[in-house]
């Protein structure tokens, strides 16, 4: 029979499409293999950990430097196994839809996952680890600034939103890619009313400098220092519901140790708080005061209370000059010790009443930093140090729970590391904290995922997953202040960019604040 080459050519390129439609290498598990005493090694460590079911595919890389190829199966108790696999890189590169129907029909459920290597003795199968999918899901973006371990000049930094339930990345702004005197600028500090991104803010730093509120989609920069505030304002918190914001307004400096293991310390030389009204533009002092110093502030859920810092001035007292506070100061880093209060605040008529002692580390010699309140009200998260208050270069530092109803304190012991915790946020449903950590290389910050049951306790954390399980190694940047929110950042890079460079920004009406 004649084939027309016409038909010939429309049946090959029909072949092309069907295998392109394919996907992925088909892998099964082997049919034979030794068993080996030990788990996996694999990279990131995603052993025996609970995850959420709407989260990104959890791939890892094997290492083990004799082994040629990798399977991988999958396994719950429901629905159908998910066998993947790889070659002579051993890293593993999930299906994402696959995945989440594994996930999906196994919440609440456990996991079983067996790896198996070819090696050149033939295949070995390691011990199985687990993965429950907790009932929770987690909010699916997650926000942060990336930056490199620069100390002087502001250059390639960026705020970025990850899709937690994939691998996409998006700026929300980039600085200057080159440095220039000119457009030099640091962002940072951003931070969303109620875990929506509708309503946002961050700082612009030294040229084009300001802060900059996205509402509904539009962009404002606003001149928040004046003559009876310090600086502009630094650490935020949007209150949950009214257009009201809390910042300190800081003085800070960087001193370099030579002999300490810690070569760097971020201190206070002077601190407030402050209260912005965004629809009337105006900012008062809550707090002021020359010998404490004010920061981290944080609202409660229900708004009905202002959590924030505080510490007593190291040198208060002292027969110091001026021309050496700062410099005493600095020789007396370890003598700051900072307590966690809050204040009752009333709505109706924005006063807030007196200041009370929540977590009293002074008296014990220990630093408290970053308060958060859980979505509910009860826990009170937060990071603890030997002094200061800056924690993400403390090797002391751990994150720590109060329970607001028991009064009891502990640390998040199989959340925490050996290395540093710190720049910590809640879930919208409370059952998810995020925070950032050196545990991975002692160097640079990566975002960590741990789940907070309803019985207060944390279990142990897993890295934030990436396309490429490597991509830790070789990215030359930290992470830094995580945030949650249920939905995307809408504002456009553009938008903001023309903000930023094109506009000064209104200047703030100074109003008191009433007490």
């Amino acid at each position: 029979m004649r084939v027309h080459k016409g038909y010939t050519f429309l049946l090959f390129t029909f072949y092309l499409l069907l295998l392109s439609a394919c996907g992925k290498k088909v892998y099964t598990v082997p049919a034979t293999y030794a068993e080996a005493d030990s788990v996996a090694p694999i990279y990131p460590d995603y052993t025996d950990i609970i995850i959420p079911a709407n989260i990104a595919p959890l791939n890892f890389v094997l290492r083990e430097s004799t082994a040629k190829a990798i399977v991988v199966e999958m396994k719950g108790e429901q629905g159908t196994p998910l066998v993947c696999g790889g070659g002579k890189d051993l890293k593993i590169d999930m299906d994402t839809t696959e995945w989440h129907t594994l996930l999906d029909a196994n919440r609440g459920a456990k996991i079983r996952v067996s790896v198996y290597a070819q090696t050149p003795s033939g295949w070995v199968k390691y011990q199985p680890h687990t993965l429950t999918v907790a009932e929770e899901d987690i909010d699916p973006y997650l926000s942060y600034r990336l930056i490199e371990p620069g100390y002087e000049l502001y250059r390639q930094l960026g705020l970025y939103q990850r899709n937690l339930t994939n691998f996409e990345e998006k700026p929300i702004y980039e600085n200057n890619r080159v440095y220039s005197d000119e457009d030099n600028h640091c962002v940072n500090c951003h931070n969303y009313q109620n875990y929506s991104a509708k309503q946002m803010l961050f700082h612009v730093r030294a040229q084009h400098g300001g802060t900059i509120f996205v509402r509904n989609g539009k962009a404002e920069k606003i001149q928040i220092k004046g003559d009876s505030i310090l600086t502009a304002g630094v650490y935020p918190s949007w209150h949950p519901t009214l257009p009201l914001v809390a910042f300190s307004t800081n003085k800070t400096g960087q001193a370099f140790h030579i002999y300490h293991p810690e070569k760097i310390e971020v201190q206070d030389q002077a601190s407030d708080l402050l209260l912005y009204d965004v629809e009337n533009n105006t900012v008062g002092l809550i707090l002021s005061d020359s010998v404490q110093f004010e920061t981290f502030p944080c609202w409660s859920p229900d708004g009905k209370w202002l959590y924030y810092c505080t510490a007593a001035d190291a040198i208060a007292g002292m027969e110091v000059p001026d021309t050496l506070t700062e410099t005493t100061r600095i020789t007396r880093y370890e003598n700051f010790h900072y307590d966690i209060r809050r204040m009752a605040f009333d709505e109706q008529t924005r006063s807030f009443g007196p200041s009370e002692l929540v977590v009293d580390c002074a008296n014990r010699s220990r630093s408290a930093s970053f308060p958060r309140i859980s979505p509910d009200g009860r826990y009170l998260l937060y990071a603890e140090g030997d002094y200061g208050q800056f924690h993400i270069w403390h090797l002391s530092s751990d994150l720590f729970v109060k329970d607001l109803q028991t009064d009891s304190i502990y640390a998040l012991t199989e959340a925490n590391s050996p290395d540093v915790e710190s720049y910590h946020t809640w879930s919208s449903n409370g059952r998810w904290i995020v925070f950032v950590t050196r545990r991975m290389d002692h160097n640079y910050s990566r975002a960590f995922i741990a789940y907070f049951d309803k019985q207060g306790r944390a279990h142990k954390a897993f890295c934030m997953p990436q396309r490429d399980p490597e991509h830790n190694i070789l990215l030359l940047k930290s992470y830094n202040v995580p945030e949650l929110t249920r939905d995307a950042v809408e504002v456009d890079e553009k938008t903001l960019r023309q903000c930023i460079y094109e506009t000064d920004g209104k200047q703030a009406t100074y109003k008191s604040i009433k007490h």
